[in-house]
């Protein structure tokens, strides 16, 4: 069923709805989105070029390790911070990821056989290594303990024939490390201290954009809210983004994009790369944050503000609020904050100890005709987005069901209308707002063509206060 957005000359052929949405007077707005992120990561843990849900820091650990020096944990932990609903992680890999491994070997005294390999389930370096050794309550059981480091992770109780082992370890669902394979009979496994797997390659030294592009064609099958890159700031993966998230814009999908620069990136460069961006769907961070002591870069921030920004509700704003930020980089003076802001550019402030966002800008603020002031903010386009998907889930109960005629096209208005006064209701929109049959376009409508189009007053969030004080 097709969505998506249309124009008198570029009409969708595919039965849908469709919506286009002309900017009245003053913003309009509404319901904020789900709170999914989406982020492409570099692990030593996970499945490769697979998405995978987290929700908690405790699953992010679990299910990519917690490797500092990579992005899966270091920067999935800052946008599980922002609390959005869900995070989906792409692993990426180059060709040289490899599973690490180990053989173990039979007891046979004079010349050991090799009987079992133990590999790991998916491509890392991490510090894996085995024990082998008797099981001290029964002497028929043989326990193979597995250790990250000097860490314990798991001890199988085994027994049995080299077959009955290897099916121990593959059917043992608390096995979340290892794969065995049989490679040949023999009587029993000889005891080793803390061997190594070796062998193993995280995949992680040659990755190029075109496994960051293989990753976003992956997440178009994905309902996503946020999209943000691994703290990449390199421009020509970064404008590839912005075709990406248009792209998908014109096929029904919008999708609010985050990024920002490198470590250090002068002020002045990154607002001329927020206003080369100029577009709705892109938020362009322009400071650095200290969190824990550490300084992450404007391009890592951005992973945090994905989080934090698109997990927001229907009537929250990201205006003033408080991240878990420590202190920012630079510290920019009134001035730099006023230009930044005018450029598009999305800063952090250090105000009595605690690290704000100063306002919800995104880089769009050369405006197209038909285009508000208020689409230069991400809380209304939040909105736009939300009706636009909101409106255009409806069409599974109008598409092929209602007929196209006058009681028809009032049954679709009046369920629409509900959906705007439940908005007003909210105190999200005001009470003068219209939802109406066009009747210019629908006049030269094909049979199978309704068009109809809402207008309504945005009821905006406090941003500025003035106070005039006199003194007798």
């Amino acid at each position: 069923m097709g969505t998506g957005t249309w124009s008198e000359t570029q009409k969708p052929t595919i039965p849908g709805m469709y919506n286009r949405f002309m900017w009245a007077a003053e913003n309009t707005l509404a319901q904020g989105t789900n709170g999914i992120v989406a982020m492409p990561v570099k692990a030593d843990w996970g499945p490769v070029k697979e998405v995978v849900s987290v929700t908690t820091l405790t699953e992010l650990k679990n299910k990519f390790g917690s490797n500092t020096d990579l992005t899966a944990y270091r920067l999935g932990r800052l946008a599980l911070l922002g609390n959005p609903k869900e995070l989906l992680l792409y692993r990426l890999a180059d060709s040289n990821a490899k599973t690490a491994s180990i053989t173990l070997k039979d007891t046979t005294a004079d010349t050991p056989v090799d009987v079992i390999e133990l590999e790991t389930i998916y491509p890392t370096t991490r510090d894996f290594n085995v024990s082998i050794k008797a099981d001290i309550i029964s002497e028929t059981v043989t326990d193979i303990t597995l250790y990250e480091g000097a860490e314990q992770l798991y001890v199988f109780k085994v027994s049995g024939t080299i077959d009955d082992i290897v099916n121990a370890i593959n059917s043992n669902e608390e096995n979340v490390w290892l794969k065995a394979s049989k490679v040949a009979d023999g009587t029993g496994l000889a005891s080793i201290v803390n061997q190594p797997l070796t062998g193993g390659n995280n995949g992680t030294d040659s990755i190029t954009n075109e496994e960051y592009m293989d990753a976003m064609s992956t997440f178009e099958g994905y309902k996503i809210d946020g999209f943000t890159l691994d703290g990449v700031s390199d421009a020509a993966l970064q404008a590839a983004v912005q075709a990406w998230v248009d792209k998908n814009k014109t096929n029904g999908a919008n999708i609010l994009c985050f990024m920002g620069a490198a470590k250090d990136t002068d002020i002045d460069i990154v607002n001329t790369q927020s206003k080369a961006f100029n577009d709705e769907a892109i938020t362009n961070i322009g400071v650095s944050g200290i969190y824990e002591g550490v300084e992450y870069s404007p391009a890592e921030v951005a992973c945090y503000i994905t989080g934090l920004a698109v997990g927001k509700g229907i009537k929250d704003s990201i205006v003033n609020q408080a991240t878990i930020f420590e202190d920012v980089s630079p510290k920019l003076t009134r001035t730099q904050v006023e230009t930044a802001l005018a450029a598009g550019t999305l800063v952090l402030v250090n105000e009595q100890q605690s690290v704000i966002v100063v306002d919800d800008v995104n880089t769009l603020k050369k405006f197209a005709d038909g285009q508000s002031e208020a689409l230069g903010y991400i809380r209304a386009v939040k909105f736009l987005y939300t009706v636009d998907a909101d409106t255009s889930a409806k069409r599974s109960d109008f598409i092929g069901q209602t007929n196209n005629d006058d009681i028809g096209q009032k049954v679709v208005i009046s369920a629409l209308k509900k959906y705007f006064e439940t908005l007003q209701g909210a105190g999200v929109i005001k009470d003068d707002f219209t939802v109406e049959i066009d009747k210019e376009l629908q006049a030269n409508a094909k049979s199978d063509e309704f068009y109809w189009k809402w207008s309504a007053t945005y009821v905006n969030v406090m941003k500025k206060i003035f106070g005039t004080g006199y003194v007798q």
